[in-house]
């Protein structure tokens, strides 16, 4: 079994992955910003999860816009266990709103949690995984990227940076034993706090000179509703079960990126097609190896 790092496992797709890793057997560290504070509820229901379900659930600190606060929290995990085999990056933060409403410095703060907050993290816990020459990364991505739905700007250009950094950080530590899978999410809409504790454009001359769009944002919901096939409403236990199958399997046999979606957006195909593209200019370049991860 292994030991695993969350972050952002408050709640929703974190506090559910956390828990099904949990009840697999995994040492879990479902970190959170604040656990003593601000998130100590959900702080005090994962711990009183593991006690009622004799699982071995612990929870930390981190903070994935500080560097300090992940080195503080690998490191603290790394002195109580001796190791660190797995990062599951699902940190994030949305927005809605009108792109050019938002000031530079709103839109840098969402890349900043979405993007360079797993970043960080790597930056954490890599010099560990390179001396053991093991290790997954495995980032919770989204559909968001390929499907790109309006009135969600800054978001989806922060989950394709997170993207790009997954695929361009995986060709360096590929030779290092180490692997990465992309599990990409469809539109969640229960079971977590991404909407109700979404960021809004906080210029709001900017946003009133689009009112005449405001009727095409406020159906935005049941536009997003009227995606899934009838009767069916996802929530993030999907992701998590996805995430235990994923980690289940024997190394060099996880995928790259697997898609869980019930809007049927056809993505997965998408994601065929460019992952060729991308393996065929990659081998080009005289770079195979760094496709796949090194056997140790």
């Amino acid at each position: 079994m292994s030991v695993v790092l969350i972050t952002g496992a408050a709640t929703g797709i974190g506090n559910h992955t956390a828990k099904a890793l949990a009840v697999d057997g995994h040492t879990v560290y479902a970190s959170m910003r604040d656990p003593w504070g601000r998130d100590a509820e959900h702080a005090e229901e994962a711990i009183a999860f593991a006690e009622r379900e004799y699982v071995d659930l612990r929870v930390i600190a981190l903070d994935v816009t500080s560097q300090e606060s992940a080195d503080k929290a690998v490191q603290a995990i790394l002195d109580a266990t001796g190791r660190l085999d797995v990062v599951v990056h699902n940190a994030g933060h949305l927005a809605i709103g009108y792109v050019e409403a938002f000031p530079v410095e709103d839109v840098g703060h969402l890349i900043d949690i979405n993007a360079l907050g797993a970043h960080r993290v790597n930056r954490a816990a890599l010099p560990h995984m390179r001396e053991m020459r093991s290790g997954v990364l495995l980032y919770v991505g989204s559909t968001i990227g390929v499907t790109t739905p309006p009135f969600l700007g800054p978001y989806v250009v922060a989950k394709a940076a997170f993207d790009a950094l997954a695929v361009v950080t995986s060709y360096e530590t590929h030779p290092f034993g180490i692997e990465t899978s992309i599990v990409m999410p469809g539109v969640i809409v229960r079971g977590t706090q991404h909407f109700p504790d979404a960021a809004q454009a906080t210029d709001h001359e900017v946003t009133a000179a689009y009112a005449e769009l405001d009727p095409l944002v406020a159906r935005n919901e049941e536009a997003t509703m009227g995606l899934f096939p009838p009767g069916v409403v996802s929530g993030p236990e999907g992701v998590a079960r996805e995430i235990s199958r994923v980690l289940a399997l024997p190394f060099g046999h996880k995928p790259f990126r697997t898609v869980v979606d019930d809007t049927e957006s056809g993505v997965d195909k998408v994601n065929e097609t460019a992952q060729l593209a991308r393996e065929d200019f990659v081998t080009r370049m005289g770079y195979s190896e760094l496709l796949v991860p090194a056997q140790h």
